[in-house]
Formats: structure tokens, C-alpha cells, sequence
């Protein structure tokens, strides 16, 4: 019985332990707005060199025309009706680094839905209003269902 409580306290510890750094990491970070691109106004360039990272599940930074977009890829998947987007960023200032961290939500098909029996490279591009580029960027997934 001593064990068992013991490795529940150990579990709980850790939960709150895992909490506390993802909820205090974005304090102190200050937003950035951004808009989604269709991929039909996707600039050229993006177009160009997303097949290079479709494959896997990535960030991007990319500076064009004096405009700053980021593109979240979220790997091949073998059916459609996976998708992902860009829930928020953060601009933060560690260590004398720019870093940029882009909050994506991942959506797996749910059990049972019919889809489409195909290879598909989900995406997602947007433009924000950053000025220059970041140092560093950090990808904070999110799975849902």
C-alpha cells in the first residue's frame, strides 16, 4: 500500500512539475499576430521549398518581400483527414536570443471516420507582423482528436 501511494505522489509531482514549465514558459513572452495564408497565396518561394520539409512534423521562419511567415508541417500521413494550425506565437528574449514560439494544435482523424485512403502532408502558413527574423524557433505541439 506504501508503494502505491508512493508512486502516485511521484506521478502527481511530475504532472504538476510538467504543467508549471509549459504554463510559465509563455509568461514574460510577448504575442505576435499573425493571419492564415490559403495556400493559393502562398508566395512562391514557400511553395518552393515546402516539399523539402513536408515529410516531417517542423517550424519554419521565412522573410519575403519584407514580410515574416511561418509554416507548421505536420509530416505524411497515409489518409486525409489530418490537419494542423497555428493556435499562437510568442516572441521571447532568452539568453540575448530572439526565440519565436509557434503553439500548433495537431487534428488526427477520429476513430471510424471514412477518409480518403491517400498520402497527404498537412500544413499550415501564416504571416505575421514580426519585423525581423528569430534566432531560434521552438515547435509546442498539441494532439487532438
Amino acid at each position: 500500500m506504501k508503494r502505491i501511494v508512493t508512486i502516485v505522489a511521484i506521478i502527481v509531482f511530475i504532472a504538476a512539475l510538467l504543467f508549471f514549465f509549459r504554463y510559465f514558459r509563455g509568461k514574460g513572452a510577448e504575442k505576435v499576430g499573425f493571419e492564415t495564408v490559403e495556400p493559393e497565396n502562398m508566395p512562391k518561394q514557400i511553395t518552393e521549398v515546402l516539399p523539402n520539409y513536408r515529410t516531417k512534423e517542423k517550424a519554419l521562419v521565412a522573410k519575403i518581400n519584407d514580410e515574416i511567415y511561418v509554416v507548421v508541417t505536420s509530416g505524411e500521413k497515409s489518409t486525409a483527414g489530418y490537419e494542423v494550425e497555428i493556435d499562437k506565437l510568442t516572441l521571447s528574449d532568452e539568453n540575448g536570443e530572439k526565440t519565436l514560439t509557434v503553439f500548433a494544435k495537431y487534428k488526427d482523424p477520429k476513430p471510424g471516420d471514412v477518409t480518403a485512403q491517400i498520402l497527404t502532408y498537412p500544413f499550415t502558413v501564416v504571416k505575421t507582423d514580426m519585423e525581423e527574423l528569430p534566432q531560434k524557433v521552438v515547435l509546442e505541439r498539441e494532439y487532438k482528436n
